[in-house]
C-alpha cells in the first residue's frame, strides 16, 4: 500500500523541523565544548580563545585582539581583566608609548593552552574556518535572510562572545 505524497505544508513543516534539530545540534555542541572548556581550564571559552590569539601573536594589542576576536574593545578588556587576574596572561607598556600595552601569556597561560580541549577557538568558529570560501559566501548569504525575517532580534549579539550568549 502507498501512501500519498505529503503536502506541501506538512513537507514544509518537516523540513523546518529538520532545521531546528540541526541548530540544536549547533548549539548543544557550542554549550558542551564551553563547559568542557571552564572544567579543565577554568576559563570561559571565550577567554580560552582570546589566550590562544595572544600565544600565536605575542604583543598584540588589545585593539587587534578585539578584530581578530569580532568583539568590541571593551569586551577584549574584560575579558583581559580576567585571564590577567587569573595570571594567565601578562600586560607589558611599551617604553615609547606609556599608553601602548602588548599582551603576552603567562607560563600559567601556557600550560591552561595545553589542558585545554581543542579547537581553541571554539567548535563553531572552527567548522566555520574549515568551511570553503563558496560555502561560507552563500551560508552568510543565508544566515543574514534568517535573521531578517526574525521579528526578533538582538543586533548587538553580532559582537558577544558565544561563551557569554
Amino acid at each position: 500500500m502507498t501512501r500519498p505524497a505529503p503536502s506541501s505544508q506538512s513537507a514544509r513543516q518537516h523540513r523546518m523541523l529538520q532545521v531546528l534539530g540541526l541548530f540544536r545540534v549547533v548549539f548543544k555542541s557550542i554549550r558542551q565544548h564551553y563547559k568542557n572548556v571552564e572544567s579543565r581550564t577554568g576559563i570561559s571559552g571565550a577567554q580560552l580563545w582570546a589566550l590562544s590569539q595572544i600565544a600565536d601573536h605575542p604583543g598584540i594589542n588589545v585593539g587587534d585582539l578585539a578584530r581578530a576576536l569580532a568583539i568590541h574593545q571593551s569586551t577584549a578588556s574584560n575579558l583581559l581583566r580576567g585571564l590577567a587576574g587569573a595570571g594567565l596572561v601578562a600586560r607589558r607598556r611599551v617604553r615609547k608609548d606609556q599608553r601602548s600595552v602588548k599582551l603576552f601569556p603567562t607560563e600559567k597561560g601556557a600550560a591552561a593552552l595545553k589542558r585545554a580541549p581543542r579547537p581553541l577557538i571554539g567548535v563553531l568558529q572552527q567548522a566555520l574556518s574549515d568551511l570553503p570560501a563558496d560555502d561560507l559566501a552563500v551560508l552568510q548569504r543565508k544566515i543574514e535572510r534568517l535573521v531578517a525575517g526574525m521579528h526578533r532580534k538582538n543586533a548587538a549579539a553580532r559582537a558577544t562572545p558565544l561563551s557569554q550568549i
